[in-house]
């Protein structure tokens, strides 16, 4: 039986992905200065505004927020309204605890160098690609069908119809993963239209509303949290990055096609509900690990400025990161 399967990709001027990045930003500079800082910073952008919330305990002096905000987004209006970390969820996380409770998946695949499916690599490539050509808002979307490229949509900013076909076709001769199946490609480029208004100027953005693009693609689980602005003592984070590398650990001792991971944590408890591994469907119980939040903290070294990175393209895949070795 033929199988399809769609992964897509957003450039990093994209709404969604400018929020995540201020974020994350936020984060880093906070990070940078304290590295024991307590940040949940959610972003909303949009039409010329942006408004910039959240929690933040830090003994930072130096974060420019304004600043932050217009190198990401450009000249808008900034609104900040940031508080303090909540006393109730902190007693939970000083005493080694999570911060939250919630359910982290991890996964790792021998489809792709990245160990990450083949759709979600090429919907990532072509729009890199593309990027380096129009760093604008763009989205792209590739489909395979038994493991070869079937259709692609591409939609970028400031790029004709025209210019954006040759260079999709280019990357077609240039990137080794992008197997076709000849005149059955079918090409979708700025279905509706050529489009010089992108950005928060044609759109909203919410930081942590990509969540499948930030994960594994829409074939693999996610737990539902979101990544960017939160400090690693917020295990939706810190967990799904010892999640993945627990998975990557696992597909290489035991040569195995795919591995799942599965970690459940409970508000202010140091020891995951679940620490499941699923290798080549085999479900089994993850060991060898410390699985506390202060653990996979160490672990990861995870309380370092390294985060607005991750929210350009993805968490995963990138041998730079702490979680992919």
């Amino acid at each position: 039986m033929s199988i399809f399967k769609t992964a897509e990709s957003v450039s990093p001027k994209h709404p969604d992905k400018i929020c995540d990045q201020i974020s994350d930003a936020i984060l880093d500079a906070h990070l940078a200065e304290d590295p024991h800082a307590r940040v949940a910073v959610d972003v909303a952008g949009g039409h010329g505004k942006v408004f910039v919330t959240g929690e933040v305990t830090s003994r930072a002096q130096n974060v420019d927020v304004l600043a932050i905000v217009k190198r990401l987004a450009g000249d808008v209006e900034v609104i900040e309204h940031i508080a303090a970390q909540s006393p109730e969820i902190a007693q939970g996380v000083n005493t080694g605890g999570a911060g939250d409770q919630g359910i982290m998946v991890g996964y790792a695949t021998n489809e792709t160098k990245e160990l990450l499916p083949l759709e979600v690599i090429l919907a990532r490539k072509l729009n890199q690609f593309l990027y380096e050509h129009w760093p604008y808002d763009g989205k792209t979307q590739v489909t395979t069908k038994d493991g070869k490229i079937v259709s692609v949509v591409a939609s970028f900013q400031h790029a004709s119809q025209q210019a954006l076909t040759n260079k999709v076709l280019d990357w077609f001769t240039k990137e080794p993963l992008a197997i076709t199946i000849g005149e059955d490609v079918r090409l979708h480029i700025n279905p509706a239209g050529d489009w010089n208004v992108g950005g928060f100027d044609a759109d909203a953005g919410l930081t942590g509303r990509k969540l499948i693009v930030d994960n594994y693609g829409p074939r693999i689980p996610i737990g539902g949290g979101a990544f960017s602005g939160k400090d690693p003592s917020k295990v939706d984070r810190s967990a799904a990055y010892m999640a993945r590398k627990i998975a990557i650990d696992y597909l290489k001792a035991r040569d195995a096609r795919e591995v799942f991971v599965y970690l459940a944590y409970a508000i202010g408890l140091d020891q995951p509900l679940e620490a499941t591994v699923v290798i080549d469907g085999r479900e089994e119980v993850a060991e060898g690990y410390d699985l506390s939040p202060n653990g996979i903290i160490a672990a990861l070294d995870l309380k370092r400025p390294v985060y607005e990175e991750t929210a350009r393209y993805g968490h995963f895949g990138y041998a730079g990161f702490s979680w992919e070795s």
